[in-house]
């Protein structure tokens, strides 16, 4: 099992910026990629950035390019995801995802980001 402890959400205004952290602890070996996933009532979650272990290769979808920007520290287990830049329609509730495959994936408890215009 892993488990995955995020923090950082809050209020901010538009332009401004937040930093989310994603501490990972527990049976973390094999883990091929964290990310960061975003959902809004009545919306399907979608992922807004990911980081492979190997590489730390990032991806982005195309709403949060250029103003996000997704890291890690393997030493510590801990994924980030920098925000600037922020828009109202950045509000979500974001949550933190391990994967070790597509049917071997642990979600966190999520982290309420809301933007204010």
């Amino acid at each position: 099992q892993v488990q995955l402890r995020e923090s950082g959400g809050g209020l901010v205004q538009a332009g401004g910026s937040l930093r989310l952290s994603c501490a990972a602890s527990g049976f973390v070996a094999g883990i091929n990629a964290m990310g960061w996933y975003r959902q809004t009532p009545g919306k399907q979650r979608e992922v807004v950035a990911t980081i492979t272990t190997l590489g730390s290769i990032p991806t982005y979808t195309d709403s949060v390019k250029g103003r996000f920007t997704i890291s890690r520290d393997n030493a510590k287990n801990t994924v980030y995801l920098q925000m600037n830049s922020l828009k109202p329609e950045d509000t979500a509730v974001y949550y933190c995802n391990a994967l070790r495959t597509a049917v071997d994936n642990y979600w966190g408890q999520g982290t309420q980001v809301t933007v204010s215009s």
